[in-house]
């Protein structure tokens, strides 16, 4: 096993509430050829979309996999209490909810979905059946600072550190280490989110447009929960293009049909230098993983 500092973490309770889906007034979404459509989105409690499930193929635009969690108090008068649950929940965390007919409910932290600033749970069907939009859910925020000690350029963001253990991470020599991912992305897709000034919360979008890229990278079966390797990119301290880079993501929400979104990858690693080695290997998705936590 890879040594981490996680005795050196704080663990810190973070809490927000089930949000509603939004509509607009304008309620229509145009894709790139032109058409459009109402399309179901953001929010709410999703019961039939979850991690393990596809992210593509849906008639649906950014639709996050079970429970979307805001935190809507303000701090003196800035959205400081949600910036904190989108900055220190971290994925794998345990989510516990605290009010409601599903009173003492525990699930997982599956993402974070930037632009609308949504942390996003999973929980059992007969759970998510209980659960209605205002409940309250409180995480234990665990993996903000974890590192890889052994490897300095190496960044890891948004992961607990038990998640870290349980997906099959290895030394492979000279300060490298090999990934498991299901899919390597081209960073030349990547959209929406890129430039963003950090990756501590937030996602960006893999846009899955171009059919040739599709079919050449097998983009289209890309799963709620994947792993995946985003070549030639750096996440360090913002999402940018960078020539021997590698990024690996978290998918985090569906794809979408507006211009310049897709699937999001939730940022969980980060080597500028192209330190990381994915390996492809189809069962690395949180759903796996979170059976072994």
């Amino acid at each position: 096993m890879l040594k981490t500092n996680k005795e050196q973490l704080v663990c810190q309770s973070v809490i927000g509430e089930i949000t509603s889906p939004l509509g607009g007034v304008n309620p229509y979404r145009i894709n790139p050829e032109g058409h459009s459509d109402i399309y179901p989105g953001v929010g709410g409690i999703t019961y039939n979309v979850r991690i393990g499930d596809s992210a593509c193929g849906l008639f649906a635009d950014h639709v996050e996999p079970g429970v979307s969690i805001s935190n809507f108090t303000k701090f003196q008068g800035q959205p400081g209490p949600n910036r904190a649950l989108n900055l220190f929940s971290c994925v794998g965390n345990v989510a516990r909810i605290v009010s409601g007919d599903a009173l003492g409910e525990v699930g997982r932290v599956t993402g974070k979905h930037g632009g609308i600033d949504h942390v996003l749970i999973d929980f059992k069907p007969e759970v998510l059946d209980k659960l209605v939009i205002g409940d309250k859910i409180q995480i234990k925020g665990y993996g903000c600072g974890l590192q890889l000690t052994d490897f300095p350029a190496i960044k890891i963001m948004n992961l607990d550190p038990a998640l870290l253990e349980q997906m099959g991470i290895k030394d492979i020599g000279k300060g490298r280490i090999e990934v498991p991912v299901t899919h390597k992305v081209p960073a030349k897709i990547m959209g929406s989110g890129i430039g963003h000034s950090h990756s501590n919360s937030g996602d960006y979008d893999i846009q899955l447009f171009d059919s040739p890229t599709v079919k050449e990278f097998g983009l289209d079966d890309l799963r709620l929960g994947d792993v995946v390797a985003i070549t030639d990119a750096d996440a360090t301290f913002g999402r940018i293009y960078k020539t021997g880079g590698i990024v690996i993501g978290i998918i985090v929400h569906s794809d979408c049909v507006l211009a310049g979104h897709g699937p999001g990858a939730m940022v969980a690693m980060a080597s500028k230098d192209g330190f990381i080695i994915p390996k492809i290997d189809p069962e690395a998705n949180l759903k796996n993983y979170f059976e072994k936590l």
